[in-house]
């Protein structure tokens, strides 16, 4: 890697609360499709087009994101785990040091995972500009021009007196104007948001960055040495012969929790700005998400099997069943399996405290979908009863396997439905083919397999004191577990 080479850093590690009950903590908002067959964080690289190319993205996300539903989502890339989430500034950091650890010292285009671009190609001349200014020691932000006064965001002012540099990019974009920093400002109220709007020189602090690796490296040293120390034990480890992961398991747990602009760029004199409009949008709520959804002549995004009659400005999304509506106005419906949100568009910020709710009930409808996707299919709860029964219904991939596993507390019956199942029951390796069963002992030795080449339906009948998911002993696993 040469110092002129360009990385995509992707920060995919967010838990995504505010577009529940959609997005979940263990399958969150940048792994789903919110509009076409295309997730966010696909949505997001592929607008890189030619300016950095697949093989240069780096996504930084949570391990338990990397080995469970979004595992395929993420295999084709390179990838970082995160053991614990500490917010941005440790990502970056890490991301920065694992780029410059064999002494290159590449430009970062840091990007979240989950935001909406209208304007791509413009978005990439802009993206170019930058790039270029960062290769002089700039950090560079993109500042988004503010549509209204909203408090969801935070500010950043720009000294908008003679730019530092004024480009032509011969694209689409005629000039890039580049300007210093003046100040950032966390979510204001909205009598100050007014204010930024009427004094002019105020953009909403799009969350996306452009600086040389060595650039931002410098300055976590110089404003956060408790992310830079842990940074370099991680590096120190890894130069003596265990690998960068392993050394991220030990050691980034030990990195405070905070993002980048208050922990670096808000005390940084080398932030520059470049003025955007792009058609972006942070999807940062289910209201953003009808705001830049496709709307009928009434004013209503409608996505699913929905009927709405004599409904006006209204989102509803039907993911399973169903939904009818009627003479109802400025409302948000999201209906998922085995959850539904309604709420009033002006009030989805609040979405969160029923993320906050389920969590202190000890539910787990904020953690996981109904589908529960694996690195080997997916698994979907059918009916439970606690400390009794659970019935499962298991879709295995053509080729795939699960691992070599036992219970401590539960025996299990499979039923295959479709496809053909080979089966490891201790000592014992059958065949079960679709109407024949099979029964699994606790503490039986076990594996399903597919070798075929059409999808096998299973259904699993599980009996047991204890019916966790954790109560697995995994002997081989395909996936890393």
């Amino acid at each position: 890697m040469s110092d002129e080479q360009v990385c995509a850093v992707i920060l995919a590690g967010g838990s995504g609360s505010r577009l529940w009950p959609l997005s979940r903590q263990h399958l969150p908002k940048q792994f789903l499709s919110l509009e076409g067959d295309e997730s966010l964080l696909q949505t997001t690289i592929n607008r890189l087009g030619s300016v950095i190319e697949a093989g240069d993205v780096l996504i930084v996300t949570q391990e338990a994101h990397a080995k469970g539903e979004a595992y395929h989502a993420l295999l084709p890339y390179q990838t970082l785990f995160e053991p614990v989430a500490r917010n941005t500034a440790p990502a970056i950091a890490l991301a920065a040091a694992f780029l410059t650890r064999e002494g290159a010292d590449p430009i970062m285009v840091v990007l979240p995972a989950d935001h909406i671009i209208r304007d791509e190609a413009l978005f990439r001349e802009h993206l170019k500009v930058a790039i270029e200014a960062a290769k002089s020691g700039k950090l560079i932000t993109f500042g988004i021009q503010p549509a209204h006064p909203d408090t969801g965001f935070g500010y950043i002012k720009a000294h908008r007196g003679s730019p530092l540099e004024k480009r032509g990019t011969g694209g689409i974009c005629d000039t890039d104007e580049i300007y210093p920093v003046e100040r950032f400002t966390e979510k204001p109220d909205l009598s100050t948001a007014k204010h930024f709007l009427k004094e002019g020189g105020y953009y909403w602090n799009s969350g996306m960055f452009v600086w040389r690796a060595s650039a931002i490296l410098a300055e976590i040293q110089q404003h956060l040495p408790a992310v830079f120390q842990v940074i370099q034990t991680i590096l120190a480890e890894n130069r003596a012969g265990g690998t960068f992961q392993q050394a991220v398991e030990k050691h980034f747990a030990a990195m405070p929790s905070i993002s980048i602009d208050y922990g670096v760029l808000e005390k940084s004199s080398r932030v520059s700005l470049i003025p955007c409009d792009i058609g972006w949008n942070d999807v940062g709520s289910w209201q953003a998400v009808h705001e830049i959804g496709a709307k009928d002549n009434n004013g209503n995004v409608i996505l699913g099997n929905v009927i709405a009659l004599d409904c006006r400005n209204n989102l509803i999304r039907a993911e399973k069943r169903l939904v009818a509506a009627i003479g109802v106005e400025d409302i948000c419906v999201i209906e998922t399996v085995d959850a539904v949100l309604i709420s009033r568009n002006d009030q989805t910020q609040r979405v969160r405290e029923v993320v906050d709710a389920l969590q202190e009930r000890g539910s787990s409808e904020h953690l996981f979908h109904a589908r529960i996707n694996r690195p080997w299919g997916s698994y979907t709860v059918l009916e439970e009863e606690q400390d009794s029964f659970k019935i499962k219904r298991i879709e295995v991939a053509p080729g795939a396997r699960l691992s070599l596993q036992s219970h401590r507390q539960r025996s299990e019956h499979w039923v295959v439905v479709s496809g053909t199942a080979t089966v490891t029951n201790g000592d014992e390796v059958i065949t079960v083919q679709k109407n024949q069963s099979t029964y699994i002992p606790i503490g039986a030795k076990h594996r399903l397999e597919n070798r075929g080449s059409e999808p096998l339906h299973i259904v699993e009948i599980q009996v047991g004191e204890y019916l966790g998911e954790d109560d697995i002993q995994r002997y081989e696993d395909n996936y890393g577990r």
